[in-house]
């Protein structure tokens, strides 16, 4: 393979141009884009596109992909985030207790190689009333989901635990390696999104916003465990590891120790801004970007202020996690958007210009096209409904909210605000989207919910629910309460959607061969075509569908597509009661399906 140019698009356009036959498996992903053949990072690149150079698979012959082989989990609950593929081993992960098994690709059906079940953890509290308490799962916010492992060239794999720990696998044997706590779960912090390893460092995040969870991001060593650095998402500047303004573009994030002024009183010490998303890397810059969750509690009257770093876009510096820019989307955070959806980094033409981007899709309803470099917002605009804000201006980077689905005064008791559009699942939630180099253009899968919204006095209690807000959804404008949609990032317009009944809760994958494959609620994988949208075949996969689908080149040289169906996370807890009847419409149950030609 002759040696790939430097540029996170320009390295997958290369590899796109490749014959298969060149694309062979490679022993690890380099810093300029992994193996074509492989699935070794979460978003198959560091730069989160979900795009496969392989190209078998295609528009003109998709029609025949059939269910080759399958594997039960054996675990019932939600299976997020997919498999790793490396080599000729595919790793699958599970929901809470988080066991992992690896498969053998070389023999039919794909057999096991080994499996790891951590141990779990039982509660060592007060009283023996509560010391019967069996297991970390009642302090899982939405559901006990995993979102994935990593991989290092070392022969590691990382496994999050929801009990707060993070472990490290021999990835030829399962054994384990090192484990090391990162989070109280007696506390309400676990670990549920997916690391990622970038040079010798695995690089992980915290869930449990909706405890009072303290969020940070956290960098170990890969071979040791050892903690090299720790960035908080509120308090301190020292404890954010913000040295300077945050946001040279923006007065308003100017200020030292904005994650204490933007609080009252010592709020921000049980602040939420938790890191339950995605990351990505850019190799040229040396930066990690990341989003944070929403503000706690969710009663926005206790938390008075912009509530600085909560639902806002973070770049570290990878090797010291020192902040290079910071961007809130969604200042004193009323409706618990967050800001954790994935940022997916790409070279776009803008007004005629070059720019290195990141795109995100945010939970408020607005896509930003950011420079990614600096942390400017290029464009910001609606990409489906949202009336909480007019629009955000992008001199102050401010959005501009309308106090008519602001949230009712805590003034006014049993007083709710109707019609808030989107719910605070958001216009996306988790799943991710993906991004093809051919067309230039972002597959998303969307929801197409609103709420009201109530206020409620919140709690204090270490690892207990703070919410101190309640809400009920309902089908947005239009009443399909699904889309998915091919956005273009550089005009800030929709190429073209799809209404789907249900939210598309599934994530994305785009491939060289012209197509986008999704998964749905009711447990449809499809495959459309990207440059119309039009549907070429579909799959009814055993159960619902919140697991992302993958591609990978097995020994046979052949080409499969993979993806986990399992229904739950926070879809399978009923969605705020938008979807009552869920098991009317999908039935538990996990596993892994590979399909090929």
């Amino acid at each position: 393979m002759r040696p790939l140019p430097s540029g996170i698009v320009a390295v997958l356009l290369s590899a796109a141009r490749l014959p298969l036959a060149a694309q062979r498996p490679a022993a690890a992903p380099s810093l300029l884009g992994p193996p074509p053949a492989e699935w070794q990072l979460p978003g198959r690149d560091f730069a989160l596109t979900r795009f496969s150079p392989l190209d078998q698979i295609s528009t003109g012959n998709v029609g025949g992909l059939r269910p080759v082989w399958s594997f039960s989990t054996g675990a019932l609950r939600g299976h997020e985030g997919n498999p790793l593929v490396v080599g000729s081993t595919l790793f699958v992960h599970t929901p809470y207790p988080n066991a992992v098994f690896a498969l053998d690709l070389t023999r039919p059906g794909a057999p096991l190689k080994w499996r790891y079940s951590p141990p779990v953890p039982q509660a060592t509290r007060a009283t023996p009333q509560e010391s019967r308490a069996p297991s970390v799962m009642p302090t899982g916010c939405c559901d006990v989901g995993s979102r994935g492992l990593a991989y290092h060239p070392s022969g590691k794999l990382y496994v999050p635990l929801l009990s707060g720990e993070l472990a490290a696998l021999d990835a030829v044997s399962g054994k384990e390696i090192w484990r090391v706590r990162n989070a109280d779960w007696r506390a309400g912090a676990t670990l549920a999104s997916a690391p990622l390893v970038v040079k010798d460092l695995v690089i992980v995040g915290v869930s449990g916003a909706e405890y009072g969870v303290r969020g940070n991001l956290t960098a170990y060593e890969a071979l040791t465990g050892k903690l090299v650095w720790r960035g908080w998402s509120t308090g301190p500047d020292a404890d954010v590891l913000i040295d300077g303004p945050a946001n040279a573009a923006y007065p308003s994030h100017q200020s030292r120790e904005l994650g204490i002024s933007s609080w009252n009183s010592e709020a921000w010490r049980m602040g939420g801004g938790t890191t339950s998303g995605w990351l990505s890397y850019d190799p040229d810059l040396n930066l990690v970007y990341y989003g944070t969750d929403q503000p706690a509690p969710g009663n926005p009257a206790a938390r008075a202020g912009d509530n600085k770093w909560t639902a806002t876009l973070f770049a570290r510096d990878a090797t010291t996690g020192k902040v290079r820019w910071a961007y809130q989307t969604t200042p004193h955070d009323e409706w618990g958007f967050g800001g954790s959806n994935e940022n997916i980094l790409a070279d776009l033409t803008i007004r005629g210009a070059a720019v290195k981007a990141l795109v995100h899709f945010d939970r408020n309803g607005f896509a930003y096209t950011i420079d990614r470099g600096n942390g400017r917002v290029l464009l910001a605009e609606k990409y489906g409904p949202a009336n909480w804000a007019r629009a955000v201006d992008l001199i102050s980077g401010v959005p501009q909210t309308d106090p008519r689905y602001a949230a009712p005064t805590p003034t006014a008791a049993g007083a709710t605000t109707a019609g808030i559009c989107p719910a605070s699942i958001g216009t996306k939630f988790l799943q991710p989207a993906a991004f093809s180099p051919a067309t230039g253009l972002f597959y998303v899968p969307l929801n197409n919910l609103c709420m009201d919204l109530k206020l409620t006095p919140p709690h204090n209690a270490p690892g207990q629910l703070v919410s101190g807000a309640t809400q009920k959804f309902m089908p947005g404008p239009g009443g399909a309460s699904g889309r998915f949609i091919a956005w273009d990032a550089g005009a800030a317009t929709i190429a073209w959607e799809i209404k789907e009944p249900l939210p598309v809760t599934g994530g994305a994958l785009a491939t060289a061969g012209g197509l986008v494959f999704y998964g749905t609620m009711e447990g449809w994988l499809k495959a459309v075509d990207q440059r119309s949208g039009r549907e070429l075949w579909k799959f009814k996969c055993p159960s619902g569908i919140v697991g992302n689908p993958i591609a990978f080149q097995g020994p046979d040289g052949q080409e499969y597509v993979a993806v986990l169906s399992g229904m739950g996370g926070w879809w399978g807890l009923g969605a705020n009661g938008a979807f009552p009847d869920l098991g009317m419409i999908t039935n538990s149950g996990g596993v892994l399906l590979v399909f090929g030609l």
